[in-house]
Protein backbone atom coordinates (compact mmCIF):
# COMPACT_ATOMS: atom_id res chain seq x y z
CA UNK A 1 0.00 0.00 0.00
CA UNK A 2 2.85 2.39 0.79
CA UNK A 3 4.19 1.88 -2.73
CA UNK A 4 0.92 2.97 -4.31
CA UNK A 5 0.69 6.04 -2.09
CA UNK A 6 4.34 6.81 -2.79
CA UNK A 7 3.84 6.54 -6.54
CA UNK A 8 0.79 8.79 -6.33
CA UNK A 9 2.79 11.33 -4.32
CA UNK A 10 5.62 11.24 -6.83
CA UNK A 11 3.13 11.67 -9.68
CA UNK A 12 1.51 14.67 -7.98
CA UNK A 13 4.91 16.24 -7.38
CA UNK A 14 5.99 15.71 -10.98
CA UNK A 15 2.75 17.21 -12.29
CA UNK A 16 3.19 20.19 -9.98
CA UNK A 17 6.73 20.76 -11.27
CA UNK A 18 5.96 20.23 -14.96
CA UNK A 19 2.60 22.01 -15.18
CA UNK A 20 3.50 25.02 -13.03
CA UNK A 21 2.19 27.53 -15.56
CA UNK A 22 -1.22 25.82 -15.57
CA UNK A 23 -1.42 26.11 -11.78
CA UNK A 24 -0.46 29.80 -11.91
CA UNK A 25 -3.09 30.51 -14.58
CA UNK A 26 -5.86 28.69 -12.69
CA UNK A 27 -5.04 29.58 -9.09
CA UNK A 28 -3.34 32.94 -9.57
CA UNK A 29 -0.19 34.35 -8.06
CA UNK A 30 0.82 34.35 -4.43
CA UNK A 31 1.74 37.76 -3.01
CA UNK A 32 4.12 36.35 -0.40
CA UNK A 33 5.98 34.26 -2.97
CA UNK A 34 6.23 37.17 -5.39
CA UNK A 35 7.65 39.39 -2.65
CA UNK A 36 10.14 36.93 -1.15
CA UNK A 37 11.06 34.58 -4.01
CA UNK A 38 11.23 37.00 -6.91
CA UNK A 39 9.03 39.63 -8.49
CA UNK A 40 8.38 37.94 -11.83
CA UNK A 41 8.49 34.23 -11.04
CA UNK A 42 8.14 33.78 -7.30
CA UNK A 43 4.86 31.90 -7.51
CA UNK A 44 6.23 29.55 -10.14
CA UNK A 45 9.29 28.87 -8.01
CA UNK A 46 7.06 28.20 -4.99
CA UNK A 47 4.99 25.65 -6.91
CA UNK A 48 8.16 23.93 -8.14
CA UNK A 49 9.66 23.81 -4.63
CA UNK A 50 6.44 22.36 -3.22
CA UNK A 51 6.43 19.74 -5.98
CA UNK A 52 10.04 18.75 -5.26
CA UNK A 53 9.27 18.55 -1.53
CA UNK A 54 6.29 16.26 -2.23
CA UNK A 55 8.51 14.02 -4.37
CA UNK A 56 11.19 13.81 -1.66
CA UNK A 57 8.70 13.03 1.12
CA UNK A 58 7.04 10.37 -1.04
CA UNK A 59 10.39 8.75 -1.81
CA UNK A 60 11.36 8.79 1.87
CA UNK A 61 8.02 7.19 2.71
CA UNK A 62 8.45 4.42 0.15
CA UNK A 63 11.97 3.59 1.29
CA UNK A 64 10.98 3.60 4.96
CA UNK A 65 13.24 6.50 5.92
CA UNK A 66 10.51 9.02 6.68
CA UNK A 67 9.74 7.71 10.18
CA UNK A 68 13.35 7.63 11.41
CA UNK A 69 13.99 11.07 9.91
CA UNK A 70 10.99 12.57 11.70
CA UNK A 71 11.97 10.90 14.98
CA UNK A 72 15.58 12.03 14.68
CA UNK A 73 14.49 15.57 13.89
CA UNK A 74 11.59 16.07 16.32
CA UNK A 75 12.08 13.22 18.82
CA UNK A 76 13.63 15.36 21.52
CA UNK A 77 10.64 17.72 21.49
CA UNK A 78 8.41 14.88 22.66
CA UNK A 79 10.90 13.02 24.85
CA UNK A 80 11.40 10.08 22.48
Amino acid sequence: MKYIIGLLGIAVGVILVIKTEWFVQNFGTNAWAEQHLGTSGGTRLMYKLIGIAIILVAMLGVTGLLGPLVLATFGRLFGL
